[in-house]
């Protein structure tokens, strides 16, 4: 969401080998320390009565210990997709994937336009967990199964599932400052499932929200309506009814450093070319954002907005994002294009600020850390990981509690012998 693209006749994301470029460019314009040793879990000060002994594990944020070398990350590949419906029903396809219709340049977009009467919010009371990522898992386990075997067929060959947007919050935190989160983590069949709880502070946020920042989030997703067509060769349809719950996911699977990932995330839309290439590098990302007027604004827009745009589209391999700049009554007058490969040569300039590889740096040494907690193999148990701004991550250990996210029915298909294939 909140993006926008022009037309490169020859961008150089769309080459296969990009990726690897962008690797060695992340590891030589922001490594400042090649030699420092890859962060470990500490032991605080011993762990009180009745306390699992882990308890007294944490891991820091500090960015100093993760400038090292970027480490390697494999070119996700998608292996899936799959859709939600108007109902948020979930299909093993891609029915609600849409297509890129390049605006002009200054386009006059009215983000306001259907708020009031042409707009279905999806429910953000109901927590959806990893469910439909699961039901794709269910839908497609021959494409997952551990490689030579065939007792264990219903094992993953893979080390962690979650959603595309809880590593994002993980690729961020080191830089982070105001926003902490929890992450729910349960090791079934020798697979770690990561997903997100609510805290305290967002569900206040949530409930506290102004009417303002309502339609400004709304402003977003009317940016994509009027960009994105339901066929390759329509158009927007900006008067139609916008409903937040339809949604196409993009799966992929891919490793950093030695961390098997298989994750989820949804996509806007895609090049309309035909000659485009394979998902996921033919996606695009949209964002809205307010309009650069001044130094200042634009330096923000390098440290803050541009940190979050870039490890949302850089983990699932996206190569682009366009941007609708609006002003303060949410008119787009502006558009543009930021290559993914491209923005860590943008904020370079600027003093101080985020680095690729210390955000894939922490997210690696995390899932190492996750790795080491949670070792016990039951989907009844959740290790939960909490952190705040400037302090380190924790853990504590929770047996049969409410946090308990997986459902039986995918704890009782993944334990039957044979694959399921659902549509």
């Amino acid at each position: 969401m909140e993006q926008h693209r022009s037309h490169n006749p020859n961008p150089s994301h769309q080459n296969p080998s990009a990726y690897k470029r962008e690797r060695e460019d992340n590891g030589r314009n922001h490594c400042e320390n090649k030699h420092s040793r890859p962060n470990r879990p500490q032991n605080q000060s011993g762990p009180s009565r009745g306390q699992n002994p882990h308890s007294s594990l944490s891991l820091s944020t500090r960015r100093e210990l993760y400038e090292r070398d970027f480490p390697v990350y494999k070119q996700p590949v998608e292996v899936g997709c799959f859709s939600l419906d108007s109902e948020r029903r979930f299909f093993n396809d891609g029915r609600q994937m849409r297509y890129y219709v390049e605006p002009d340049r200054s386009p006059n977009f009215n983000l306001r336009d259907g708020y009031k009467d042409r707009f279905i919010k999806r429910d953000d009371s109901v927590k959806e967990k990893l469910d439909h990522m699961l039901r794709w898992i269910l839908a497609n386990r021959s494409k997952l199964s551990a490689r030579g075997t065939t007792a264990s067929s219903c094992d993953l060959d893979i080390d962690f599932v979650t959603w595309r947007g809880h590593l994002t919050k993980l690729l961020t935190a080191p830089y982070e400052t105001r926003e902490g989160w929890q992450l729910a983590v349960t090791r079934f069949r020798g697979t770690l499932y990561i997903s997100e709880v609510e805290t305290e502070a967002a569900r206040r946020d949530q409930e506290n929200r102004t009417e303002r920042h309502e339609e400004m989030m709304y402003w977003g997703y009317k940016f994509e309506q009027y960009t994105c067509a339901d066929t390759d060769h329509g158009r927007p349809d900006p008067g139609g009814v916008l409903n937040t719950n339809e949604a196409f996911c993009t799966v992929v699977q891919t490793r950093l450093a030695d961390h098997r990932l298989l994750f989820s995330g949804e996509v806007d839309c895609r090049d309309k070319d035909p000659n485009a290439p394979a998902a996921p590098a033919c996606y695009i990302e949209l964002k809205t954002s307010a309009e650069i007027c001044t130094p200042k604004q634009r330096s923000n827009f390098h440290r803050f907005k541009l940190l979050k745009w870039w490890a949302q589209s850089f983990l699932p391999g996206v190569p682009r994002v366009v941007a609708g700049f609006r002003d303060e009554e949410g008119v787009v007058v502006a558009v543009e294009t930021f290559p993914i490969s491209k923005i860590s040569h943008l904020i370079k300039n600027e003093h101080n600020c985020w680095k690729p590889t210390v955000c894939m740096n922490f997210c690696s040494d995390f899932l190492s850390f996750v790795k080491h907690i949670a070792t016990e193999d039951n989907p009844s148990v959740v290790y939960l990981l909490s952190w705040e701004p400037r302090r380190d991550v924790t853990f504590s250990v929770h047996r049969d509690s409410p946090y308990c996210f997986l459902p039986h029915w995918f704890v009782e298909e993944m334990t039957s012998s044979q694959p399921s294939h659902q549509s």
